[in-house]
């Protein structure tokens, strides 16, 4: 828990790092899926491929605000619209966390890695088999978070602790037990993915636009989860890994990186749980943001502030810790947060009380609002900005999305992806973005 009496603790609430990894799918200008290698070196680290070989993944550097993680995912999105309108055959970045076309499951392209490298395609194989090559095609943003070293150091010496990193530890692991609790706010402000083609639920049936009645597809019961229901041992980071190692041991999973829940706990490097045990927690992963056509970076910054808002406030107070009930309650509510109408669907809270998504999130944002009564008026801004989804629903991007886009979504896909891609070039070509 935050010391937010102590001066200098409050003075720093809101300085953190930003890196964000987005996925996006390259195409071609009939909305068919690109079969082309990945045009990138592997020396481009933050330019590389995830489960399909046309999945492009940007990573950019950590960033001291949303504004410079923005910024950068924005450069590096321009330098691959650049690359792939320069292929023999142009291809387009696809905008939408749901896929265009799909012929069959052959179309869906696995990633292809060679010689040392190879185990990165047997995985992927794996993946395919267990869970569908169709689930794969789903791209979304991770969000990775973490308090700056000042606020750290500020509430470690406000709490007259003895051991910086035990602190560490234990701050984001009460972090990653509250989101588990309460992040389900962050699927609902940033779901933005109500329309897929037909050919995803039906092989052959192309070109029929459909409504799935999800706000967010990978969020909700089809996307992205596991064949079971995760529960967490938060009491050290030893006991967390535990958690998450039991799984594989008992063959749920093959390896932890199979996991697939809205938050990590992650060190620093490589993401091993042995490198956790011995390094400790570094930064909180977010996973559960869609990608926003809306926005040419694909996110929008209010939603990044809104999230470092929802942590920082979530910290700000003690609560009870999570029971077993509590956890399977919890996977539950997020994906009840990617429906379309949030009016008719409910979450859980520990205190065991049941409300609409609507209802519980305004409630939330209103003590937010409260404890950030005395920050400056931008904050209030984004407050009231994710408040309004919850007023009026035709706030909510997948609203907005599903009014656009009903009549034609891949058509009108791709128009936006051209759009987009000439945007990008006519702006580098002016020399206005570095």
């Amino acid at each position: 828990m935050l010391h937010i009496d102590d001066k200098r603790v409050k003075r720093l609430l809101l300085q953190g790092n930003f890196g964000l990894e987005k996925e996006s799918l390259r195409v071609l200008r009939n909305g068919s899926f690109s079969h082309t290698p990945h045009p990138f070196p592997l020396s481009e680290t933050h330019i590389v491929r995830d489960f399909c070989e046309n999945q492009t993944e940007i990573n950019t550097s950590v960033y001291d605000s949303a504004d410079g993680a923005v910024d950068a995912l924005l450069r590096y999105t321009r330098k691959v619209n650049e690359t792939v309108a320069r292929l023999p055959e142009p291809e387009l970045l696809w905008q939408f966390s749901n896929p265009p076309f799909i012929e069959d499951e052959d179309d869906v392209p696995t990633a292809s890695f060679t010689g040392v490298l190879s185990p990165k395609t047997s995985y992927r194989e794996y993946l395919s088999r267990r869970y569908g090559k169709y689930k794969m095609a789903l791209c979304g943003i991770h969000v990775n978070y973490s308090f700056s070293d000042e606020l750290l150091r500020a509430d470690f010496e406000a709490g007259n602790e003895t051991d910086f990193q035990e602190y560490k530890n234990r701050l984001y692991l009460t972090l990653a037990e509250q989101l588990a609790a309460y992040g389900w706010i962050l699927t609902a402000i940033t779901a933005a993915s109500p329309l897929f083609d037909s050919s995803y639920v039906e092989e052959g049936v192309m070109g029929r636009t459909t409504f799935s009645g999800f706000a967010s597809l990978r969020c909700g019961e089809l996307g992205y989860w596991n064949y079971f229901t995760p529960v967490f041992n938060y009491d050290s980071v030893d006991t967390y890994a535990d958690s998450i190692q039991r799984y594989v041991d008992e063959q749920l999973l093959a390896a932890p990186t199979e996991l697939y829940y809205p938050i990590r706990l992650k060190p620093r490097g490589q993401n091993l749980l042995q490198t956790l045990r011995e390094e400790g927690v570094n930064h909180i992963e977010l996973r559960m943001f869609d990608l926003n056509p809306l926005e040419p970076s694909g996110v929008n910054k209010k939603d990044l502030i809104f999230a470092q808002l929802l942590m920082v406030w979530l910290l700000s107070m003690s609560r009870p810790k999570l029971t077993v009930r509590d956890q399977v309650q919890a996977v539950q509510n997020f994906k009840n947060a990617a429906r379309y109408d949030l009016r008719m669907v409910n979450v859980g809270a520990p205190n065991k009380i049941f409300e609409s998504v609507e209802d519980a999130a305004l409630k939330m944002i209103i003590a937010m609002k409260n404890f950030y009564r005395d920050f400056p008026p931008e904050i209030r801004d984004i407050l009231d900005f994710e408040a309004e989804k919850f007023v009026d629903p035709d706030c909510r991007y997948a609203w907005i999305i599903r009014n656009e886009y009903a009549d034609n979504y891949v058509g009108k896909g791709i128009r936006l992806a051209k759009e987009r891609q000439e945007e990008l070039l006519n702006v580098r070509t002016a020399g206005n973005l570095k």
